[in-house]
This record gives structure tokens, C-alpha cells and sequence, in this order.
């Protein structure tokens, strides 16, 4: 059983457009847990649960936690396969977690599992529950997740389908961009991504692409928000 993706952040050295931005565009419960973090439940019913943090850096990001029993092994084993930790194992009276960028210096989080955390309620609010990660080389980074993490990476093609194997949090999808694009981000679950992408605009955000038909029924988009991280959207018909 591999390792599951669980959890989301969204940061900037001012969360207050975050917080407004997000909130307004998928109607996600936003709850003030520490000065400097602000939960999100999605209220999507599934998917990964979230926040949105204050960057120490002044510079923002976007990552997805993987949640495993032991972080320093993780981060360790990380960094034998070419990784560098970026915040190294850290304990808070809520979560323990840690961060690395991966061999094409993309932001990637650990996390131990949270006393109580059941994901995200259920209600009106668009799920967060894919994940992707563009690399430079494709078959490389499918090689780095699925030997870190055991995840069941599909195939290997140019864009593989991920299934964790942990049977909750999010799936995923890792490759390669034929533009040379790079980037980790997740994807949120909406009834129509032209729609959103449009009001993303509206509320101060920039479409990167989209909406994209790429097959099995499935149109995708991202935006990048108004501090300029890149958020995904999907929208998956039923056959």
C-alpha cells in the first residue's frame, strides 16, 4: 500500500487575497486555526482537507502533503534519490510535517497523520482530489514517486495516471509538458471548468489553459491565482 495524499496549501506573504479569492470562487469553509494558517474545508465530501499560510519568504506556493508514518526516513530516503529538504522535519502542537523540492526543484509535503482528521465534510463546495506533478523528464519523475511513495504510477507514457493505494485522499496524474512546463499543484472538482476559469479571471486571477479535452470524458484547466500560484480544475462526465 503506498502512501496517501491528503492535504493542500496556498500561501503568500498576505493570505488576505487567498483567503477572499478562494472562498468566493468554490465556496470552500475557511476557519482562522493560528495567526499565520487558515484551515480550508473543502466541504466537497472528499478529496484532500487544506490551508492557507503566511510565507516567511515573502514568496508563495502551492503543495500537496503526502502523509507517511515517518518523515525524517522519508525525507532522507528523498534525498538519496536527489531531492533537498526545504523545511525539515517540524513539530507543532497539530501536525508534524516537512518539506522538499524534488529533483526538478518542485515543492512536495510530509506530513504525519492528524489525530481526528476525518477529510473534508460533505456539502456544496468543490473537492480537491487530484493532484499533478510536470517534471522535465516524465519517466524519471514517475520513477522518483513511485519508488519514494509505492504509488501504482500507470504507465509509463508522457502523462501517467497515479493511484496512491491508500484508498482516500486524492489520485493523480504525473509526466512531463511538451511546453516544458513544471509544476506540483492539485486540481479541484467543478461542474464546469470553462465557468470557473472565468470567474477565476473575474476575481483577480490569470488562465494559464484550458478548458483542454483530454480524453476519457475529462476537460482540465489551471489559473494562477492573484499571487500567481497555479490551481488546477476538472471536470469528468460520467459515460
Amino acid at each position: 500500500m503506498g502512501y496517501p495524499v491528503t492535504w493542500f496549501d496556498l500561501g503568500a506573504a498576505n493570505v488576505q487575497p487567498l483567503k477572499k479569492f478562494y472562498g468566493e470562487l468554490f465556496r470552500w469553509t475557511l476557519e482562522t486555526a493560528a495567526e499565520t494558517y487558515t484551515r480550508i474545508d473543502t466541504r466537497g465530501g472528499s478529496g484532500m482537507t487544506g490551508g492557507i499560510g503566511r510565507s516567511g519568504t515573502g514568496e508563495p506556493w502551492v503543495a500537496f502533503y503526502v502523509e507517511v508514518d515517518d518523515p525524517q526516513a522519508v525525507l532522507d530516503r528523498a534525498e538519496s534519490m536527489g531531492a533537498k529538504t526545504v523545511v525539515p522535519v517540524t513539530e507543532l502542537p497539530a501536525v508534524t510535517f516537512a518539506m522538499f523540492n524534488d529533483p526538478d526543484g518542485l515543492l512536495i509535503g510530509l506530513m504525519k497523520p492528524m489525530a481526528g482528521d476525518s477529510g473534508p465534510s460533505d456539502g456544496e463546495g468543490e473537492a480537491v482530489d487530484w493532484f499533478e506533478v510536470l517534471g522535465t523528464d516524465a519517466s524519471r519523475t514517475q520513477s522518483f514517486y513511485r519508488e519514494l511513495f509505492g504509488w501504482n504510477v500507470d504507465e509509463d507514457t508522457n502523462y501517467a495516471m497515479v493511484d496512491t493505494g491508500a484508498g482516500r485522499g486524492a489520485a493523480g496524474g504525473i509526466g512531463a509538458s511538451d511546453k516544458g512546463t513544471t509544476w506540483a499543484t492539485v486540481y479541484a472538482s467543478v461542474d464546469d471548468v470553462e465557468k470557473y476559469l472565468t470567474r477565476a479571471e473575474e476575481l483577480g486571477g490569470q488562465r494559464v489553459y484550458g478548458p483542454l479535452d483530454v480524453g476519457d470524458n475529462t476537460k482540465t484547466g489551471a489559473f494562477r491565482d492573484p499571487v500567481g500560484n497555479v490551481f488546477g480544475l476538472y471536470h469528468y462526465t460520467a459515460p
